[in-house]
């Protein structure tokens, strides 16, 4: 009987602990309001929040599996010391997921191949290059627009962003660069990994922005500042600063943050801009042998074209506060026609997502396919999973 009492009494003992040790546990709780399953949305979690010196010892460990998460540390402003902490829960239809904030070694920190990867590009001209697992990007530096301004052969003037149609999952920007740069071959020929084939020139590309101002749409130039903050197997970002523009008469500022989640297909703009209240958001509409299609409610506009031997979508998504209207605007000239997103300037703020689709990488295979997810990413974008702290 005393051997009995006393192991009850370990038992009390041990779930008392265990209590305490819950109750004094840091738990994050992700909720999701929309009626189907949520992954590859990246939440952030700043270091403020939860009141540690150090991010480099934290973990995320699922509650109710035990698995520890994929996280990155991100130095947003270049200080050296991390500022917030990411991770891409999987959270299902109407549900909370609950995550406890653990001390772990970097021997415990689950390992993850670094997908989400960007740079500055000497070596061809001044290129910024971005990718994740399913599509790259890239805008035009100072030195291509001096080379236009000065007859150089080789320069690019473009404020558009040019789409690297991409069909595998490993990164490809360094490959690619290597072999238009060092080698006989070129990015722009097919053989296997994809292949650089989409013309941007003066038009929007997949996301560039005007001020339209009556009836004429004005842009700026090349970027003139750039500054990589993170890259890793969850997101890559980085900082762009642009030449004060004209539009119409009104002097326009504009930086911007781009950033790039793994798994998604649209890279995220935010952008801070002084001298107008609203910008338009472009998609190239190349030879206009395509369909324009959009959702001024849901907040969103596409465009599926017909592309070489397969067919790409394009799109731009935001929130419904930034969201104004579309319109397709065609034009006689060469590369300036482009389907537009109006979007309002709040507190000199605009965020909105661009990104494509191409068929021949698998992802999609039809036009409905690409609108479908375009819609579903549109209700994630309005409808953004919700982040509570307890202790």
């Amino acid at each position: 009987m005393k051997i009995t009492k006393n192991c009850i009494s370990l038992l009390l003992i041990g779930l008392l602990f265990s209590c305490a040790q819950e109750k004094n546990s840091t738990i994050i709780s992700v909720k999701n309001t929309l009626d189907f399953e949520r992954s590859f949305e990246t939440v952030e979690i700043k270091k403020a929040l939860l009141k540690v010196d150090n991010l480099t010892s934290i973990g995320l460990k699922d509650v109710n599996t035990g698995e520890l998460q994929v996280t990155q540390l991100v130095d947003n402003d270049g200080d050296g010391t991390m500022d917030e902490i990411l991770f891409q829960p999987k959270v299902a239809s109407k549900s909370i997921a609950k995550f406890e904030v653990v001390t772990i070694t970097e021997a415990e920190q689950p390992k993850a191949p670094d997908l989400c990867y960007s740079r500055f590009v000497p070596e061809r001209t001044d290129d910024y290059t971005w990718e994740n697992d399913k599509v790259a990007f890239r805008v035009y530096g100072p030195t291509a627009q001096q080379m236009i301004e000065d007859s150089v052969p080789g320069g690019t003037l473009s404020s558009g962003v040019d789409a690297w149609l991409k069909r595998v999952e490993y990164p490809i920007i360094n490959k690619w660069y290597e072999k238009e740069t060092e080698t006989d071959g070129s990015y722009h020929i097919d053989t296997g990994e994809g292949l650089d084939d989409f013309h941007v020139g003066a038009s929007r590309g997949v996301g560039g922005i005007a001020v339209k101002v009556d009836t004429m749409y004005y842009t700026a130039k090349n970027f003139t500042n750039w500054r990589t903050i993170t890259t890793g197997p969850l997101r890559t970002s980085f900082y762009l600063e642009y030449e004060n523009w004209d539009a119409g008469g009104n002097t326009i500022k504009e930086s911007k943050i781009i950033s790039l989640d793994l798994g998604q297909n649209f890279s995220k703009f935010n952008m801070s801009l002084e001298g107008a209240k609203a910008i338009s958001a472009g998609l190239t509409l190349h030879e206009k042998d395509g369909q324009v299609s959009g959702s001024k409610e849901e907040g969103w506009v596409s465009y599926w074209q017909p592309h070489a031997d397969s067919e790409l979508g394009t799109a731009i998504i935001a929130s419904k506060d930034y969201f104004n209207d579309f319109e397709t605007y065609n034009s006689n000239i060469k590369d300036l026609s482009n389907a537009y997103a109006h979007l309002n300037v709040i507190d000199d703020k605009v965020v909105y997502y661009a990104g494509f689709g191409w068929k021949k990488s698998g992802q999609f295979t039809s036009e409905k396919e690409w609108e479908d997810y375009i819609v579903t990413f549109s209700k994630c974008v309005n409808n953004p999973l919700e982040i509570s702290l307890n202790k």
